[in-house]
């Protein structure tokens, strides 16, 4: 009964994140998977991306709903995405799960460094205030 409220907790969390910021779910679902719920590597990244679909479509009705969705760049990557998910989910089982595991590590941490930075550089210059 707790991992059924904790999985409903982990898709209530990574729903609102994926709609409201944008981040793919799987930054969220994959890593609490594996570590809080003792998932395997593939079948936490295969659960997640089976999860991401309903979000997915919910979040981009809401979007377009506010014209927020840029469909020619939507329809062309998605196109091209599946492509690349189609040889990706093959190069996902030809690797071995610990170095999987670790490979998607560093891309978050990349991702999270990158995304750092740019916060860092947008953050107001902060000064000694005159007093006005």
């Amino acid at each position: 009964m707790i991992e059924i409220v904790g999985l409903i907790l982990l898709g209530l969390f990574a729903g609102l994140l994926a709609s409201a910021l944008g981040v793919g779910g799987g930054i969220i679902f994959v890593p609490v998977l594996v570590g809080v719920f003792g998932f395997a590597q593939l079948d936490a990244q295969g659960t997640s991306l089976a999860v991401i679909v309903p979000t997915a479509i919910i979040a981009t009705i809401g979007h377009t709903r506010a014209g927020r969705v840029v469909w020619k760049v939507a329809l062309l990557t998605g196109g091209t995405g599946i492509v690349g998910a189609l040889i990706g989910s093959q190069v996902a089982y030809s690797i071995d799960e610990a170095m999987l595991q670790r490979i998607f590590t560093i891309v978050l941490l990349v991702l999270a460094a990158r995304m750092g930075h740019r916060a860092w550089k947008l953050r107001p210059a902060s000064g000694p205030s005159d007093g006005r």
